[in-house]
């Protein structure tokens, strides 16, 4: 199967005449297939005045389910982490009672008028001091204090960050306070520390949620994102940033987000510069500052003046000829000299060839987006010659795929530089299994380079000045790759997927999984 997607480097073209009848059978096909529907997206871009509206939909839900108040609904979500799906599972699984008493919520009818059924004063069991009955405040749980130490006690756990689940001042009650009430009684003290709270009880849609997190677009542009089934994803923010949800990072797939991580930190620290002295200077035996080779001689001089041979490091006289160096001899073998100078050399040689690659790729994603504005271009001076009634929407969904792929090939190679290194996967396969699976990798991996290629050359072509007829044969030949583009990158991602990353026994590593649409667009969330 796998050369049924294989195009030779050799090849001049990739389309022959005796394919035009097939391409034109396949150009049908992508035009008129309905089969498949555009996918809706399943994220949701919240801006930030919006997030009132997204926690008050939640909260809704439950009150509606449980039939209760809107701070229980709320204390209750709050616990659960904003997970309604996971809440109404406690609540078949558990019971309602339950639920309430795992999350804090107390459940206890009292009648409104409180000061009515109090005697005329009470005592305060945190001041002892004896209070009227209107200026004490009884909670859910039947707990009954003085509106000044309550008052006190919401403050302080305000100030300390604990405003999401503050829980009653009576030893050992775990119930959580009714957040209407701290609300009241922190306004009339404070209406800016009130407005604290008030925040903190919205974040915590964002901070307690796994299911939404915060663009973490720089400057940040204010909205969040909300996501309903999987965490591992990659999502669009109307802001345009692609990122991953589950790290935060740039959109990374195929990489895992372990392996990103550790490519961007190997990309960013002095490991490499490291290995590139160990490989190319020597330390001076009498000063240790490092010195570097500029000639053929393996006798050099270090600044400080002392003389010393470059193979082994000793020092030396000046006297040498060709063939020595007058009372010194190193022909002694240091083994494990020797192998870490030359462990090092790999390592440098293997980091580059990885690194320039995906480098390479990058820098071409940055070139080829100025496509955007050439395709544009080129539909525009089509238009002007009267070329109005043709769809030219196929040249920018190719542009996209491009970009797409493109994205994918630079990112496999941090990929193969981790998996196939005896590092991350030690102990995971032998040397044979590595060999074989990195072959089948990398033959999967050209693959796609090559055909990614041919798709840029084609895109590239100044398809406005050609006529009808050599516009549709273009378009033909790019649809057609662009169909196999996308096989590809799907067929890369199931190598990497299964017959990579589902093989291993004791590491686990997972990647967003392929969308053929390219990553997915957070639609605009509406609220009620």
């Amino acid at each position: 199967m796998e050369d049924d997607y294989y195009v030779s480097s050799e090849d001049e073209e990739y389309y022959d005449e005796d394919d035009d009848r097939q391409n034109m059978e396949l150009l049908e096909y992508v035009e008129n297939d309905d089969s498949l529907p555009p996918e809706v997206p399943r994220s949701k871009v919240i801006p930030k005045e919006s997030l009132l509206a997204a926690q008050k939909d939640d909260v809704q839900r439950v009150m509606d389910v449980l039939s209760s108040k809107e701070n229980h609904a709320r204390t209750l979500l709050i616990h659960y982490r904003w997970d309604v799906d996971n809440l109404l599972a406690v609540l078949v699984d558990k019971g309602k009672d339950r639920l309430y008493a795992e999350a804090g919520v107390t459940l206890v009818e009292h009648n409104s008028n409180v000061s009515q059924q109090l005697p005329s004063e009470v005592m305060c069991g945190i001041c002892m001091d004896e209070i009227p009955a209107d200026q004490v405040t009884l909670m859910d749980c039947g707990h009954c204090f003085c509106n000044e130490c309550w008052t006190e006690h919401f403050i302080v756990k305000i100030n300390d960050g604990q405003s999401r689940r503050i829980k009653c001042m009576a030893h050992k009650c775990n119930a959580i306070c009714d957040e209407s009430i701290i609300r009241n009684l922190v306004s009339a003290r404070d209406p800016n520390l009130a407005e604290k709270f008030e925040r903190f009880l919205l974040e915590s849609y964002i901070d307690d949620n796994r299911m939404v997190k915060w663009c973490p677009s720089v400057p940040h542009c204010g909205n969040a994102i909300r996501i309903e089934e999987d965490e591992l994803c990659e999502v669009e923010c109307a802001c345009a940033l692609q990122f991953c949800f589950n790290c935060l990072s740039e959109a990374h797939s195929p990489c895992s987000c372990q392996i990103w991580k550790l490519w961007c930190q190997k990309c960013q620290d002095e490991s490499e510069t490291v290995n590139y002295i160990a490989v190319n200077t020597k330390p001076c035996p009498k000063c240790h500052k490092l010195v570097e080779k500029n000639g053929g001689c393996n006798l050099v001089t270090c600044v400080c003046g002392q003389h010393f041979c470059w193979l082994c490091g000793g020092a030396t006289g000046y006297e040498h000829n060709a063939e020595s160096i007058a009372g010194h001899s190193c022909g002694r073998f240091k083994e494990d000299e020797e192998m870490t100078l030359e462990q090092a050399k790999s390592d440098l040689v293997r980091y580059t060839h990885y690194y320039n690659r995906y480098q390479a790729h990058i820098d071409s994603l940055k070139l080829e987006s100025k496509l955007k504005q050439s395709i544009q271009g080129k539909i525009s001076h089509l238009v002007e010659r009267e070329f109005t009634r043709t769809d030219f929407s196929w040249a920018t969904n190719v542009l996209n795929r491009l970009f797409r792929s493109r994205q994918i090939i630079s990112y496999s190679y941090p990929f193969a530089y981790y998996m196939f290194s005896e590092d991350l996967c030690k102990n995971e396969m032998t040397a044979e299994e590595r060999t074989i699976k990195q072959n089948l990798f990398e033959d999967q991996q050209q693959q796609l380079e090559s055909n990614m290629e041919k798709l840029s050359k084609f895109i590239e072509e100044p398809f406005d000045e050609y006529s009808p007829d050599e516009i549709r044969e273009l378009k033909i030949r790019i649809l057609n790759l662009s169909t196999l583009v996308d096989k590809l990158c799907a067929k890369l991602y199931d190598c990497i997927e299964n017959d990579l990353l589902g093989s291993l026994k004791w590491t686990r590593h997972s990647v967003a999984s392929y969308k053929s649409n390219g990553v997915e667009k957070a639609s605009e969330l509406t609220g009620s």
